[in-house]
């Protein structure tokens, strides 16, 4: 069942969804050649804290940090470490959420670090294009599908994979609610979208096939074929005029 919020709720989310894009760049701005995971998991922590919000991740089914960092092959659910170190061509994933006033918001983004490939670049730009493309479809009674076949297509004719096993999802009043939004899928099907609904739409791309892996941490998945990968995610409200995004 799709939870919706009032606007009251829309208004705290897209508050507390600030304060998450803006902790996000940055720290975003500090990831350079040299610096630990780890470190960057403390900013989030300590930015968050002082802009009177909490980090929604930390402790969430165990989850022992209030960032995931994931780097390179790695899609999601990174978790920082004082001796994961980052290097100059690195792709780095940075997730995070955030619990402001009651409300959930979560969001994502992927940081070049110095000098990457044309390829590389590309798969970022893709992501990140997927995404921007599928929030463009969004208003009352847009249906899952739409935004699933949006960005397979996309994504696919660019020639990437989207991450099959993992998925965005409804979030507002707890960090994961219904409606499970794939990354792909057939237009016109699916769950209806009401005005009010807030989603969290996350494509994860990898350049070589769909499939992922976890890791031994029981949280870290990657490609199962070694391939890089991308991520972008923003929370969305959809809107009578349409959909405001929120983070």
């Amino acid at each position: 069942m799709i939870d919706v919020k009032s606007a009251k709720e829309i208004e705290i989310m897209q508050e507390g969804g600030q304060i998450l894009a803006s902790v996000l760049q940055a720290v975003a701005r500090e990831i350079k050649p040299g610096i630990a995971t780890a470190e960057l998991d403390q900013l989030a922590e300590k930015l968050v804290r002082q802009a009177g919000a909490e980090p929604s991740f930390l402790h969430h089914e165990n989850y022992p940090a209030s960032l995931c960092v994931s780097v390179n092959q790695e899609v999601v659910h990174g978790i920082p470490k004082p001796d994961k170190i980052i290097r100059g061509g690195d792709l780095v994933k940075i997730d995070f959420g955030v619990k402001y006033q009651g409300m959930f918001t979560d969001s994502a983004l992927t940081v070049t670090v110095g000098e990457i490939s044309p390829r590389q670049q590309k798969l970022v730009e893709t992501t990140e294009q997927a995404l921007a493309k599928a929030i463009a479809v969004l208003q009352p009674g847009v249906k899952v599908g739409d935004i699933s076949s949006t960005i397979q297509k996309y994504v696919e004719s660019r020639g990437f994979s989207v991450v099959r096993k993992l998925v965005g999802h409804g979030v507002g009043r707890a960090v994961h609610e219904d409606p499970r939004i794939p990354n792909f899928g057939r237009k016109g099907t699916g769950p209806e979208l009401p005005e009010g609904a807030c989603i969290a739409i996350e494509p994860m791309v990898i350049d070589g096939g769909p499939e992922v892996v976890v890791a031994d941490d029981g949280w870290t998945y990657s490609s199962a074929d070694n391939g890089l990968t991308a991520h972008f995610e923003k929370t969305i409200a959809i809107v009578k005029s349409g959909f405001k995004v929120l983070t």
